[in-house]
């Protein structure tokens, strides 16, 4: 699909004929799948966005208005990002990072900055789960450089929250708790969520609490006084998003589960792990079930204790049939 993206500014161009009302259809198609993939996570519906990523690029491969192939790079550039979540969140690195890249190339065609921000952001955040935190530091300051003149605030929000992940991933909490304190602002200086893309509506104060005490999770694994403050957060994040977004609910909950069993409480955290399987069942990421497999460790070693023997078994299962 890569190869695809280069083929369209490289090969002899055919007359093109969509017309306004064709692309946005597209963009409309491109939304869709968007949300679906907030909503659900996991890689069912991947086929379905190459399929289209594929006929987004053969128009593109015409001659088209100015104005019609503008747009038309910009519904490559987020259907390209979105298969580049999808496929990290399957398991497949590579092609993720094939995918972020034609989507920051899109991007940069369509002159849209704000979303090449976005897809940097993406990029940093997959590095995250590959312990670069360093590269991710730079990254994510990029996109901050490159968008501070036209980002709306949840933009600028997000990307405090990526820088914060990584200064958390270095260690650095004064940092973190700088960085964290930068997106609080930001976040309150924005309105209605159509204010700004579609593609950042999500980011509200449910998923800064999540994010803020997932990274305090983070933090928590070196230092476990830490626990405590990333369980605060994570009930905020559950009281207001609740179970409509699976796999960020998913991981709220494995995230508890956590919190519980460092701070020393087995019976709060088998509680919270059993909540954490419910939540699994509901989604088909391959990052949840990966993070349900470090919250396996937790209930590891706990002797004969009936209640985490039990909740012990039923993640055993689960993770046996993922």
């Amino acid at each position: 699909m890569a190869a695809a993206g280069r083929s369209v500014i490289s090969r002899a161009r055919r007359v093109g004929r969509l017309g306004a009302r064709d692309v946005e259809q597209l963009e409309q198609t491109a939304q869709a799948f968007r949300r679906w993939d907030h909503q659900h996570g996991g890689g069912l519906r991947r086929r379905a966005v190459l399929g289209q990523l594929a006929e987004v690029a053969a128009a593109l491969n015409e001659h088209q208005t100015g104005a019609v192939e503008s747009r038309l790079y910009l519904v490559m550039a987020h259907l390209s990002g979105t298969a580049a979540t999808m496929a990290w969140d399957t398991g497949y690195q590579r092609r993720a990072q094939d995918y972020y890249r034609l989507a920051l190339r899109s991007a940069h065609a369509a002159e849209d900055l704000v979303f090449g921000a976005n897809v940097l952001a993406g990029m940093a955040r997959q590095m995250l789960y590959r312990q670069q935190p360093q590269d991710v530091l730079e990254l994510v300051r990029l996109a901050q450089e490159g968008s501070r003149r036209v980002a709306g605030p949840r933009v600028r929000a997000m990307l405090h929250t990526r820088e914060g992940w990584a200064l958390a991933a270095m260690g650095r909490t004064a940092a973190f708790r700088r960085a964290t304190a930068q997106a609080r602002e930001a976040l309150a200086e924005s309105a209605a969520p159509d204010d700004e893309p579609y593609w950042i509506g999500y980011f509200d104060e449910a998923e800064l609490a999540g994010v803020t005490g997932g990274r305090l999770l983070d933090l928590a694994r070196q230092d476990r006084d830490q626990a405590e403050g990333a369980a605060a957060h994570i009930h905020q994040a559950l009281d207001r998003r609740g179970p409509e977004a699976a796999r960020s609910h998913a991981l709220d909950r494995i995230g508890l589960a956590e919190c519980h069993f460092l701070a020393g409480d087995s019976t709060v955290a088998v509680q919270e792990t059993h909540r954490a399987a419910d939540a699994v069942t509901q989604t088909a990421s391959a990052r949840v079930r990966d993070q349900l497999g470090e919250l396996y460790s937790y209930t590891v070693g706990h002797g004969k204790a009936h209640a985490v023997r039990d909740v012990r078994d039923r993640l055993r299962d689960l993770l046996a049939n993922r």
